[in-house]
């Protein structure tokens, strides 16, 4: 599904400035994906390139009174629609201990452009221990939200954010049913509306158009999805959403964390 989504020439770029990054900060990429809507599945012709990646130094970096101090990012500005960015193999496994979506979101990207073989398949055999139900839930419930209000109501809409909107409303909906990390690609989330065929043939038409407009491309208020919107938002905030205490040992995280920089 996801042959086309790179060109050849963009690919060969992205590996090129992955090496660059490492070169320059003296780091190794253990991990490097597509984040945004070409891995989601409903990228606009000029869509940005999200490139995210988990890097990590030589040991003796870590080995340093000052270690908080260090920067624990790479970031470089968008040049030619490529958005490229990363975080230190630390920071990264902190937050999957945090269940933060952006590096549970990484680990399940179907768009691979650099993988080390040891660090992504270790993650992901924590991810289903360590995952917060009411985290996800609340993350995506909030991005709905937000978005919702600010851009939907109004006399014109761009498209993007529908799509923004039913993903992070049918990934709350797919993480109650399962108590796991919704799928990011969308044509598996959409399987849960696949049985209403009105909400799935207004996706359908909708994402047809996605494909083939611009970025900012603008439309009328679909109202038949802004009533399931308001109905799902409405279903979770009757929700009595508690998050207990993280039970998992983090030491489980710290061995993989001694392991890898030990490579």
């Amino acid at each position: 599904m996801y042959e086309d989504a790179i060109a050849p020439h963009i690919h060969s770029e992205i590996l090129k400035r992955i090496k660059a990054a490492e070169q320059e900060h003296n780091v190794k990429v253990l991990f490097a994906v597509e984040s945004g809507s070409r891995a989601w599945g409903f990228a606009s012709p000029n869509s940005d390139y999200d490139v995210r990646f988990v890097y990590v130094h030589p040991r003796d970096w870590y080995l340093a009174i000052n270690l908080e101090d260090k920067r624990d990012v790479i970031e470089y500005p968008i040049v030619d629609e490529i958005d490229i960015n990363g975080w230190d193999l630390r920071k990264a496994l902190q937050l999957l201990w945090r269940s933060n979506p952006g590096i549970v979101e990484w680990l399940q990207s179907p768009i691979v452009y650099v993988d080390d073989g040891a660090f992504a398949p270790a993650a992901r055999a924590l991810i289903s221990d360590i995952y917060s139900p009411v985290k996800g839930i609340y993350h995506y419930l909030n991005m709905a939200r937000n978005n919702y209000r600010t851009h939907i109501n109004s006399d014109s809409v761009v498209i993007k954010k529908y799509f923004y909107i039913l993903r992070a409303l049918l990934s709350c909906v797919w993480i109650e049913s399962n108590k796991q990390p919704a799928p990011i690609e969308f044509h598996q989330l959409r399987s849960l509306v696949e049985d209403n065929a009105i909400i799935d043939d207004e996706i359908s038409a909708l994402l047809e158009r996605k494909k083939v407009s611009q970025e900012k491309e603008i439309a009328a208020p679909i109202p038949v999805l802004n009533q399931f919107i308001e109905m799902t938002l409405a279903h979770f905030d009757q929700l009595k959403l508690t998050e207990s205490e993280n039970p998992y040992d983090i030491e489980q995280l710290n061995k993989l964390f001694r392991q890898l920089i030990a490579r």
